[in-house]
């Protein structure tokens, strides 16, 4: 199905240049005395390659329809993830190339959207916020307010978030998973 890239949404996949890919920002820019254009950033979904294209405004793109299925994340066997089919209780077993950085969120019993092409799952939509534990940072100080310094803490997937200096180990927080940021404590 073909529309202009005018259209594009984030969160969409398109086909573009024979692979299939995820629209994670688009940007309708108009350069003083130039032509507009519509700056997208995509992700290939076979690599987990990001990357940004330039589109002319009338520019037919290809938007592929895929099906999503609830499902909710059991666990990790190696690079393999395994998912449960809400409804019928199906399992699926995911390799990490697939998923690429979503991996870094997973943990067991996250409900999450698998997304299938032709009857193969070509990624997972993730929910916007997710409650991951610390499990190293350095030592919190007690008189620490929020401010603007952050430091460096380790969470139970092995996300390395920034947080602010008064979280200490064994904290649950929650991060966003668009940005890989930290929001609040859980």
């Amino acid at each position: 199905m073909a529309i202009p890239a005018t259209q594009m949404r984030p969160g969409m996949i398109i086909k573009h240049n024979g692979e299939l890919h995820t629209v994670f920002s688009v940007e309708h820019r108009t350069p003083g005395n130039l032509r507009a254009f519509i700056q997208a950033k995509l992700r290939n979904l076979r690599t987990g390659a990001m990357f940004e294209h330039r589109f002319r405004s009338p520019d037919p793109i290809d938007r592929v329809v895929v099906d999503e299925v609830p499902m909710e994340f059991l666990y990790a066997d190696g690079d393999t993830y395994c998912f449960m089919n809400t409804e019928n209780y199906e399992q699926i077993h995911l390799n990490g190339a697939i998923l690429g950085d979503a991996v870094e969120y997973l943990i067991p019993n996250l409900p999450v959207h698998v997304s299938f092409f032709d009857g193969k799952a070509v990624g997972i939509e993730l929910p916007q916020i997710v409650e991951l534990t610390i499990v190293e940072t350095e030592p919190g100080l007690k008189s620490a307010t929020a401010s603007s310094v952050t430091k460096p803490a380790k969470t139970e997937t092995g996300l390395i978030v920034q947080v602010p200096p008064f979280i200490n180990e064994g904290e649950k927080i929650r991060v966003d998973t668009a940005e890989g940021a930290y929001l609040s404590r859980a």
